[in-house]
């Protein structure tokens, strides 16, 4: 009898705390979010950062919960899990992105930003929005353009000084047709793979290199398997914060609110972490052991201009529309003159 008046007392206060909830004090809604990296990498500093600003202002009433190193998926997966709706959020790069929108592969030609001013000119101005907003039509929102940071070459074979030295070099690439594009005008063999399978095909030698921000490449351990670094910054990698559109219009517009500010807030913090680490990862992946060389990035540069008028690129960006991605193509480079 003692149990049962206890089940009953349980669900009355818990259906007072429900109601109590629509005059101030919301039933917790929980959030998971995603991402591919490890768990001290920038993205889940980011995250962590997001977590707390929301979590504080809706009392507790979100609660973000994040799972990092794909625990929920490869980065394709997981956006995939967004518009099924099976999962709430992610954080990913814009590798598979061009997948699911072909605008997005246009910030994947080699050397497009010189600095990250012109990128945040770019992502945060009318370009950035406009592809943004193309995310809805897929059932998706985003909550703003995050970044993974300016990519670099490692390699297991020898020093990267100049294009010739990527001559014959197996490489791992995102899972986008300008990577590949990018690293086959340079004379490597790229192979597109997901990150999660990146560790152990170095280690197998199933590839020989890999590109990424220093970030990751420190983060991921990734100088276990890699003796050579370039410091090429051939393609600066943005990401995005995505959210199912279908989790988003659940939620009451005081907390949609909440969580746009608090993107914006988190974003800058992530940026900033990353500016951090290339300014300090150079010298710890040294005296892990790691081969250090500066290319000349004009002749880096020369090797890659053919790829803003391949076809093949110019219809990928336009999503099988040459024109279309043409004259996308152009806008930008326009805009980051």
């Amino acid at each position: 009898m003692k149990r049962w008046l206890k089940m009953v007392t349980g669900i009355v206060l818990c259906a007072g705390s429900f109601f109590w909830a629509d005059t101030g004090c919301m039933a917790q809604t929980v959030l998971k979010v995603g991402t591919a990296t490890q768990p001290d990498h920038i993205y889940n500093q980011g995250i962590k950062h997001f977590e707390s600003i929301v979590e504080a202002k809706t009392n507790g009433a979100i609660d973000i919960q994040l799972f990092p190193a794909a625990q929920l998926g490869s980065e394709r997966e997981m956006v995939e899990g967004l518009q099924l709706g099976t999962l709430e959020m992610c954080l990913t790069s814009t590798g598979p992105l061009g997948n699911f929108i072909p605008d997005v592969k246009v910030f994947n030609l080699p050397f497009l930003f010189k600095d990250r001013a012109t990128c945040y000119r770019m992502l945060d101005g009318p370009i950035g929005n406009d592809i943004s907003q193309k995310f809805l039509a897929i059932g998706i929102r985003s909550l703003g353009w995050f970044e993974n940071g300016f990519r670099n070459i490692t390699n297991s074979v020898r020093p990267i000084r100049s294009p010739q030295d990527m001559q014959g070099l197996k490489i791992r690439v995102m899972e986008d047709d300008l990577f590949i594009i990018s690293m086959q005008s340079l004379g490597a063999a790229p192979l597109p793979m997901a990150f999660g399978e990146l560790f152990t095909a170095l280690e197998q030698g199933a590839v020989h290199a890999q590109e990424n921000p220093l970030a990751v490449i420190y983060s991921s351990r990734l100088f276990e398997v890699q003796k050579y670094l370039a410091i090429t910054g051939h393609f600066y990698s943005p990401a995005m914060l995505l959210v199912s559109e279908t989790v988003w219009q659940k939620l009451p517009p005081s907390q949609q609110k909440v969580l746009v500010n608090a993107a914006v807030v988190a974003r800058d913090y992530e940026r900033g972490l990353s500016r951090e680490a290339d300014q300090n990862l150079e010298i710890k992946l040294k005296s892990e052991g790691m081969v250090i060389s500066h290319p000349d990035k004009n002749r880096f540069t020369q090797a890659v201009r053919r790829v803003y008028t391949d076809p093949r690129v110019m219809k990928a960006v336009g999503g099988g529309d040459m024109a279309s991605g043409k004259a996308l193509i152009e806008r930008v480079r326009q805009a980051v003159r």
